[in-house]
């Protein structure tokens, strides 16, 4: 079956009973402090996203955490905030895309949820099992592999499973750090992004979320699946060494991350005679705090007032043509048996 059938209503009738949800990160209620210490308790507390001694943590996160880190997100939430829908840019690129998905896979439910903040796993899939979905196909929205994203989501959704007297099958689409469909959506929309600039950047940027090094040596894939996404963008892009490189961004904490880092290398490129340049966020499936505050603006400031000329930050997927297409090919073998059966 291919993809171009798939987005046909060729799904028959008994194909009612099929779900495909939707998972990204989370997102607070508003861009207010009490809305935000909400969230952030939640999003901290998880032991997959912070890995120390439970009681120590718990000390830390509501003592010297939550306290100052609120208002000061909330400050950035507020610089991104979407008030025409009063909601975040994630929620409502996850909720658009998850629409327009649904317009494409004809005959099947096609709704969303956030590990933190709402509307949570457990509410949709309650939700979903009361409407008699017997069959989820669950797509964690992170395209590289992380204990501290992917595997939480399905910590999460076992929970949920576990308050369940009728049990939907499961089914979880896997990491897509390398898959054509995702490089291949990544290079369309890099080219349109790139063509709409009236000036030529002299490097493009991958920025990548930060992780500890310390969850790479338990045995965390996201390293090795971050390298494989640059990999396949720079040979796909026919991009010379001179022109690309990748960092990570939003480390958190006195422990050891992952580097490159991001800030750093905006501030030392124009040093370098790099002066003009594109910033892409290839871990993020939906524009979010981290791109559109944290490199959008943060970033920018950052690298213009280092000496830089030029920033373009490069949009992610979001709800584009080239992600509901993506979206398709990567839940076609997840749904094989399931539909059209």
């Amino acid at each position: 079956m291919s993809s171009a059938k798939l987005s046909q209503p060729m799904l028959k009738k008994e194909s009612n009973d099929i779900a495909v949800l939707l998972v990204n990160l989370g997102t607070p209620t508003s861009p207010t402090t009490s809305a935000l210490r909400q969230y952030l308790r939640e999003f901290l507390s998880d032991p997959r996203v912070i890995e120390a001694p439970r009681i120590l943590w718990w000390i830390i996160l509501r003592v010297f955490i939550l306290p100052f880190r609120s208002g000061k997100s909330a400050k950035a939430y507020e610089a991104i905030w979407d008030a025409s829908n009063d909601e975040s840019p994630l929620r409502g690129g996850t909720r658009r895309l998850s629409e327009k998905l649904a317009l494409k896979l004809e005959g099947l439910r096609i709704d969303w949820a956030m590990r933190y903040g709402r509307p949570s796993i457990e509410d949709r899939v309650t939700y979903l099992s009361q409407k008699g979905i017997e069959r989820i196909v669950v797509w964690p929205l992170y395209p590289q592999y992380s204990a501290s994203t992917t595997a939480s989501v399905i910590d999460s959704l076992g929970k949920c499973l576990t308050c369940l007297r009728k049990q939907p099958a499961i089914r979880i689409v896997p990491p897509y750090f390398d898959k054509s469909a995702y490089i291949n959506a990544l290079k369309r929309s890099i080219e349109d992004s790139l063509d709409a600039l009236t000036w030529e950047p002299e490097r493009l940027l991958l920025s990548f979320h930060g992780l500890p090094v310390a969850y790479i040596e338990r045995g965390d894939p996201y390293l090795d699946h971050c390298l494989r996404t640059a990999d396949a963008l720079k040979t796909t892009l026919n991009l010379p060494d001179s022109k690309f490189e990748f960092s990570f961004q939003s480390r958190f904490g006195p422990s050891q991350w992952l580097q490159p880092f991001t800030d750093t290398r905006l501030k030392e490129l124009p040093s370098e005679g790099i002066k003009k340049i594109a910033v892409l966020c290839p871990g993020f499936a939906v524009d979010c705090i981290e791109t559109l505050e944290e490199i959008g603006i943060r970033g920018r400031q950052t690298f213009l007032a280092s000496g830089g000329s030029h920033f373009a930050l490069l949009r992610c997927l979001n709800d584009g043509p080239a992600a509901v297409e993506m979206a398709q090919s990567l839940l076609e073998p997840e749904l094989a048996g399931w539909v059209g059966r």
